[in-house]
Formats: C-alpha cells, structure tokens, sequence
C-alpha cells in the first residue's frame, strides 16, 4: 500500500482554489487505495499573515518534518506550497536525501506585486530557486508551463483540474429578483482578484458577486449597485452558478481558477482576460469569450450556448488529476522500494 505525504500551507479552514485541488485529490487518492496524510497550518502553532488574518502561518521546522516524515513514512512526499511549511519540508527533504514533488499554484510574484512594491522578477527569481530540487513541478496549465520555462524553471508538468458533478451542475435557479442580464463572479474578495476590473465596467442587467474576503467592505462601499452575497458552498454556490446568465473571471495572478469549471459545469458561458486558466479551460471551444477588452468577452458570451459550456467542462475530471500526480510522484520508484506498512 503506498503511503503519500503532502505539504500544504493552503488547508481547512481556508476555501480557495488549492485546498479544494487537494481535497478532491486526496479523496481520489484514498478511492485508490493510497493512504494519504496532508500536513498544514493546524498542526504547527500559527500567527496570522499580515494583511491576511484568515490564513495562518504555520512555525514550522525542518527538524518538526523530520519527524513527521518518521512517524508517517511516507513512500512519496509532494510540498504543495511555497510558504513556511513548504520550506520547512524543502530543508529536511534535502537534508535527508529525500526525493520530492512541488506545485505551483498561484501567480505569486505578480499577487505580491499587488500588495508591495517587490519587482516580480526577484520573486521570480525566488520560486524558481525553491522548485528547482524536485523531480518534478505541477503546473495548472499548459500556458502557465510555456510562460515558466523561459524563465529557467525546469520539470514542469501540466496538471488538470476536475469538477465535483455531484455538486456542480445545471440546478433550479435561485429567485434572485434582479434586472437580467446576470453577470456572476465567485471569488475571494481580495486585491489580487481584480475586482474592480469587473465592477467598473459598464454593463446591462446586474453584476452578482459571490464570496467574501479583506477587501469586502471597501467594495460594499464603492459599488453600491452591485449585488454582494457573501461566502456561498455546496449546492447553494451552484444554485447561485446556475442563476448566471454569464460569468466574469476578471483575475490577471490565477493560474487556473477552478471556479471556472465549476460556472461551466453549471451551464454557463464564460468571459476572461487571456490569461493562463482561462485560455486552457476555454481553448477552441465555444464556452466562452477571451478579450482584453473585458466588457466586450462579457457581452460576446451572452449569445453563447449553455449546453457547448456545459459539454466543455466534461473534459476536465479528478481521476485525470491523480494520474499525473501519481506518475511524478513515484516516477522510477518500485514497488519493492515501497514502504511495506503491513510489515
């Protein structure tokens, strides 16, 4: 039986686009027969990330994965992130000779660009530095793979994304009582989302937006006419997809943005910035509209068909996501080099 170690500093309670990646992997891991152990934030004493009280930081060691690398066993260890915890796992995997795989999730350079006056190219600089020792670096997208290598990032490895069906799907509208057409956004509200770029532009109809984040009161009070909902999940966020006549992914720092499978698979057209996510989720499909000029994608995809978004998003599926993962993370490894827990 194999045992698979992962390192997140992205872990519940937080909601966002990692932690649910991980949690539909592991569950597709666990549905496999592979015993999975996530560690994260919750098992480290933590301070809260300035600017960002709701993620914590976890004060980890080297010598504290050391021994969590003891107790588990693991037969391959995956670090999931580039904060405290990643780093920590960095040192003690290097430390002991251990092989390993990385992910990048997140635009960071360009994410704390938006928060500090740091040139991208130092952080750059930085994360190329902390992939370099895996064997393998999983990106989100194709694009994202082709805008990292010349940059000198090396292993890099497009990994796909999937879709709960049995939460998201085309659902009985919410009454919303709103002026149509309905322009939806899901999101954290916070700077390095881009909000603005949405809620600026002139459109007809209503402009829902859906989550909750830092930046919520500033937005409550600067757009007024918008329609805020707050943190929606479940059945409930796909009742608000499938409300939408359109929905508006305006981020410029996501590297996929797995709320826009989710829109698809609740039946609704897409309009997006050509940004990596976005230009791979909709690729040659007619699910949605790729513009610099936003207002334009927002008006285009109005005349699109629900149903070319829906059989869209039947091209993106967790088992895929787990058999890349697994390839890379036991890639040249045997079974007789396996931990024999039974033992």
């Amino acid at each position: 039986m194999r045992r698979v170690l992962i390192i997140s500093d992205a872990w519940h309670p937080q909601i966002n686009g990692v932690v649910r990646t991980l949690e539909c992997l592991v569950s597709e891991l666990a549905d496999r027969g592979v015993v999975t152990k996530v560690v994260g934030p919750q098992d480290f004493r933590s301070l809260p990330c300035p600017t960002y009280p709701e993620i914590r930081l976890a004060l980890a060691s080297a010598d504290a994965m050391a021994r969590i690398f003891a107790e588990f066993r693991p037969d391959a260890i995956h670090i999931a992130t580039e904060g405290p915890l990643g780093f920590a796992a960095r040192r003690a995997c290097l430390r002991e000779g251990r092989s390993f795989t990385t992910s990048l999730h997140t635009r960071f350079p360009e994410y704390l660009r938006k928060r500090a006056p740091i040139p991208e190219r130092l952080t750059y600089n930085v994360l190329r530095w902390f992939h370099e020792p895996a064997t393998a670096c999983l990106v989100p997208t194709e694009s994202m793979r082709r805008q990292l290598e010349p940059l000198g990032f090396g292993g890099l490895v497009s990994w796909t994304r999937g879709i709960d069906r049995k939460v998201f799907r085309p659902l009985e509208p919410i009454v919303l009582d709103l002026p149509r057409p309905i322009f939806l956004t899901v999101s954290r509200l916070a700077p390095e989302k881009n909000l603005e770029a949405f809620l600026d532009l002139d459109l007809p109809g209503s402009k829902l937006v859906v989550g909750d984040g830092p930046s919520m009161p500033e937005l409550l009070r600067r757009y007024p006419q918008a329609h805020f909902a707050g943190l929606q999940t479940g059945e409930a966020l796909a009742r608000y997809y499938s409300s939408a006549d359109v929905f508006v992914f305006p981020s410029k720092t996501d590297t996929f943005g797995n709320v826009l499978i989710e829109a698809l698979a609740c039946g609704v057209p897409l309009a997006a910035y050509p940004e990596p996510g976005p230009i791979d989720v909709i690729a040659d499909s007619r699910s949605g509209v790729i513009s610099e000029d936003l207002r334009e994608a927002c008006l285009a995809a109005l005349s699109l068909d629900r149903q070319d978004a829906y059989r869209r998003s039947l091209d993106f599926n967790w088992e895929a996501c787990a058999d890349i993962f697994l390839e890379h993370a036991f890639e040249g490894r045997s079974e007789e080099n396996m931990v024999d827990v039974a033992a």
